[in-house]
């Protein structure tokens, strides 16, 4: 295996100017562009559009990172679509609309005269039904956000390919996977077979805490990142939030299948040092810290050690996105009330990922309140 090399640029605002010279110098760094896309090609731009929420939140990708990728790929004549699958999509109709509105890619896609897509059509592909704009594409270039993640930890360059999936069967996975090595395998699948040509990463405002929804909080880290491997991308922004890279799910999962590399010292760093961009450790998911335990007392501990969504009524905004969001159907109203059947409940914290008003935290069973996980 070749050694992977992975850009890191230094990049402490979103102003336009300042966004576009380091996602071009991120790239460079790498040969250019078109080292990765065939110029005049047709290219499928994915960001990672969780919900419909301002850039100000660090939720979605930022749109000046987006429009700089878009400038780099018009520099080559390519034709650009920009898309994403919404985690709420089939709450109701216009969720893709508003997301594209809020987020800032509809006016991205409008100044920059490029098309702005729905993934409303599909083709299965290995048990996956992917979106058809991937037939359409002879490229894509995947722009992720740096947050971490309930489930997964981390979701990065790995996990945000999990949007190319259509509709609501993103829920249906869940449900059927809802044991996280399983997750996992299914994530690590549709990466096997949706390879990216180039990935950007959006770090100069990340999310740490309860990810990747509204209950994270923001945290500056002035990063831009740039590769072809994502399990090494990924490995690099473990090392970033202060974990192992093999402390990530999705990573040993991958790096178990050789579909990447996961060791720092097998990866090169072009650009900036890394060092230059380790602080303080990111503040993890809660749910997340049972898999910190040392490998032999993982396995009892996620028998004992139980996490599960709890509902803020004085946050609760009762827009019912929760209800809508969870596989299981755990969720309902009941006298003006968002209740959680608990016996339903699988603990896949889509309701929290997909809660627009930060109303889902976390419930711990007596023994991971003890053991402070």
């Amino acid at each position: 295996m070749n050694i992977p090399t992975v850009s890191l640029v230094k990049c402490n605002s979103y102003d336009c100017l300042q966004v576009v010279e380091a996602v071009r110098r991120s790239v460079e760094l790498l040969g250019g562009v078109s080292a990765f896309v065939r110029p005049r090609s047709s290219v499928l731009v994915k960001p990672n559009l969780l919900m419909a929420k301002e850039p100000s939140y660090c939720i979605d990708t930022h749109p000046e990172v987006v429009r700089a990728v878009v400038r780099l790929l018009k520099d080559i004549n390519c034709r650009i679509y920009l898309g994403d699958g919404p985690s709420l999509l089939g709450r109701k109709e216009d969720v893709e609309e508003e997301v594209y509105e809020k987020s800032g890619m509809k006016e991205v896609a409008r100044s920059e005269g490029i098309e702005l897509v729905r993934f409303d059509k599909r083709r299965w592909r290995r048990n996956f039904p992917f979106t058809s704009w991937l037939d359409t594409c002879q490229h894509v270039v995947s722009v992720p956000k740096f947050k971490t993640h309930q489930l997964t930890t981390l979701t990065g360059a790995v996990k945000n390919l999990f949007g190319l999936i259509t509709g609501t069967y993103k829920t249906e996975l869940h449900l059927k996977h809802y044991n996280l090595e399983e997750f996992c395998k299914i994530i690590v699948d549709i990466y096997e077979e949706v390879r990216p040509s180039l990935t950007v990463i959006d770090g100069v405002m990340a999310l740490e805490g309860d990810g990747p929804g509204t209950s994270g909080k923001p945290r500056h880290c002035g990063l831009v990142l740039a590769g072809a491997d994502c399990v090494a991308l990924d490995s690099v922004l473990a090392k970033v939030m202060g974990i192992e890279p093999l402390d990530v799910p999705t990573t040993k999962a991958a790096a178990a299948r050789l579909l990447g590399e996961s060791r720092l010292e097998k990866i090169a760093i072009a650009g900036d040092p890394l060092e230059d961009f380790l602080g303080r450790p990111f503040k993890l998911p809660q749910a997340s810290l049972v898999n910190k335990l040392p490998p032999p007392l993982i396995k009892m501990a996620k028998r004992l050690v139980k996490h599960y969504p709890r509902i803020s009524d004085e946050k609760c905004i009762r827009c019912q996105a929760c209800i809508q969001v969870c596989p299981n159907k755990a969720i309902s109203m009941h006298k003006e009330r968002v209740v959680i059947d608990y016996k339903r409940c699988i603990a896949c914290f889509c309701c929290q990922e997909s809660c627009p008003a930060s109303a889902i935290q976390l419930k711990r069973s007596i023994l991971a309140y003890i053991m402070g996980i």
